[in-house]
């Protein structure tokens, strides 16, 4: 949740953000409005309360007729306390709601506009010329049909459209990649954790999603519950209403769970294999620091996932997201995307975001301010940052780049030790 506070002292930097975003502008000068009528109610069920109290005493002293006069006042100034409380709640209900709609305020240098308006901030690596080298390349599905690593016929009986099989060496690939992910993540000071991927409505809500309106989250109405489709929502939830300890540097988290989508918005695309599925596996980082260290954190988490693609030996670019297309939390956000030979194009496969102290005002996760004496002081907000080490959705990238004419891929060195040595996932 945005900063009411910060808002009022700087509306036209929420405007301008807004702006970026393609957003409505006018919320910035409702809240401003709902704000101002808050305190407003707030200074006048105050000062009924005050009287009221004065009130009181005056009866408890009174005798005879002046206390039922008295009495009579109270009754009448009684319902006008409680009529100034409901209006003063009123009030601050319009204000959170309010404050709640508005995503996060963008960094500066987040490029603005939609989708398509993001900057390239770098090329690593070049794609295979496979005309070169004399054959056609097979795309990821004909590949992990001829190792016997998918099945989206038997996925699609099972479960529906968008469900599949790993299975063999597709399996094991998924397995690699996740260890691997996982053990550079320890080597970095990450607390591997196993997460829930069912969450209640609040945590699903505090971590910026709108469970009212998105129709990507899956609900099980029965149990008002939603399956998460990162395990950033159960992290971002783990220290809800709680005070953390950061004085010795950032909390690090590294979720591994299976994460789902309906992927509502996006009939039609990417439906063949596995590419935009309903269910996959991700081994996500997450981290709380205090705000000051964001930025710095933010790039760190960039260098991991780019460090996790060189071991995988992919190319690969890195893309600056623009601001219509962050997402509620995010202030700012980098994609790395693998180059796919097979659709002659860079699709996603991690991305980090930035969400400032977004999501913990929405779940009240703060730390206390320490002085320049050593002595504890109030509490604020801290940062929560989240990236992507590894997803099912690699297993497109890798196949495709290091496939060979036979059909067989070969393996990234790297990702030898993870396969027990195996150099080349053969044809069956």
């Amino acid at each position: 949740m945005i900063d009411v506070k910060e808002l009022s002292e700087n509306p036209d930097l929420f405007r301008a953000s807004q702006r970026d975003r393609g957003a409505d502008e006018s919320v910035v000068d409702r809240i401003i409005a709902a704000d101002a009528l808050r305190r407003e109610s707030i200074a006048a069920f105050e000062a009924l309360r005050a009287e009221q109290k004065i009130f009181s005493k005056k009866v408890g002293a009174a005798k005879g007729e002046e206390k039922a006069a008295l009495l009579a006042e109270v009754k009448d100034l009684s319902a006008n306390v409680k009529a100034a409380e409901a209006a003063s709640n009123a009030a601050q209900a319009e204000l959170t709601a309010l404050a709640r709609s508005v995503p996060n305020l963008i960094q500066e240098g987040a490029p603005a506009g939609g989708e398509d308006d993001f900057t390239v901030v770098k090329i690593v690596g070049t794609p295979r010329d496979f005309a070169a080298e004399g054959f056609e390349p097979r795309d990821h599905l004909e590949l992990g049909e001829l190792l016997g690593a998918i099945d989206m016929e038997r996925g699609a009986k099972v479960s529906g459209s968008r469900f599949y099989f790993l299975k063999g060496v597709g399996a094991r690939l998924e397995i690699a990649l996740m260890n691997m992910a996982l053990e550079q993540s320890l080597q970095n000071g990450f607390i591997p954790m196993i997460t829930p991927t069912l969450v209640r409505p609040e945590t699903m809500q505090g971590t910026g999603f709108d469970v009212a309106h998105d129709d990507e989250i899956y609900k099980l109405e029965r149990d008002d519950m939603y399956l998460v489709g990162t395990s950033e929502v159960a992290l971002a939830g783990y220290h809800a209403e709680e005070i953390l300890d950061l004085s010795d540097g950032p909390t690090r988290y590294a979720g591994w769970s299976s994460c789902y989508r309906r992927e509502a918005g996006s009939a039609g695309k990417d439906t063949r294999g596995i590419i935009r599925v309903h269910q996959f596996n991700k081994l996500e980082m997450f981290v709380y620091c205090p705000v000051e260290q964001a930025a710095e954190e933010h790039q760190r988490l960039l260098a991991w996932e780019e460090e996790m693609l060189a071991k995988v030996e992919l190319p690969y670019r890195v893309i600056d997201t623009a601001a219509g297309d962050l997402g509620m939390s995010a202030a700012r956000k980098f994609d790395c995307e693998a180059w796919v030979p097979t659709q002659g194009d860079y699709r996603e496969l991690t991305s980090t975001s930035n969400c400032t102290t977004f999501q913990a005002r929405r779940l009240n996760i703060r730390e206390r301010e320490i002085d320049a004496e050593g002595k504890p002081g109030k509490t604020r907000s801290v940062a929560t940052l989240n990236g992507t080490l590894a997803t099912t959705r690699w297993i497109v990238a890798i196949l495709e780049h290091h496939q060979n004419p036979d059909g067989s891929v070969n393996v990234p060195v790297a990702l030898r030790p993870y396969l027990g040595g195996m150099e080349v996932l053969p044809v069956l």
